[in-house]
């Protein structure tokens, strides 16, 4: 009894998974390069990073990376790369309070920096590429 029992939920395990949960689609623009940064909040430069809704901008990842400050306890951080074309001279993204806009000419791609959605079209574009934000004390930890 306890093996069918054991073989019964097996299987429903296997059957429950899908191929297209097992495949997430990949951007095809962006690479993942390592990122580790070390942020001392004790810095001058990372002192904003205390306050909520202020962000920092450090130079790692693809075309940058934005540390967004939502609370004492809530991070998030993006590249600064617009994921809906190819790295480019024009494709580093500019901040105006929590909206990431691309500046390359006939590109209208803003972003929010609190959540890397596209700001017109969230479920047809790429959102920003995000990476794992924690704090630990005095100190930012910024992974991936």
């Amino acid at each position: 009894m306890k093996n069918k029992f054991l073989f019964l939920l097996l299987s429903v395990l296997i059957m429950s998974c899908s191929k297209k949960d097992d495949k997430q689609e990949r951007n095809p623009y962006l690479t993942d390069p390592a990122v580790r940064i070390n942020l001392n909040l004790n810095l001058p430069e990372y002192n904003k990073l205390k306050f909520p809704g202020e962000s920092v901008i450090v130079g790692q990842g693809i075309k940058g990376i934005v540390v967004y400050c939502a609370n004492e306890s809530l991070y998030f951080a993006f590249d600064l790369t617009d994921p809906n074309h190819a790295p480019s001279n024009c494709s580093r993204m500019e901040l105006d309070g929590v909206i990431a806009s691309c500046p390359c000419q006939n590109d209208d791609n803003k972003y929010y920096i609190t959540t890397g959605q596209h700001i017109k079209e969230p479920d047809t574009k790429y959102p920003m590429q995000s990476y794992r934000v924690e704090r630990n004390g005095n100190s930012i930890l910024v992974s991936n």
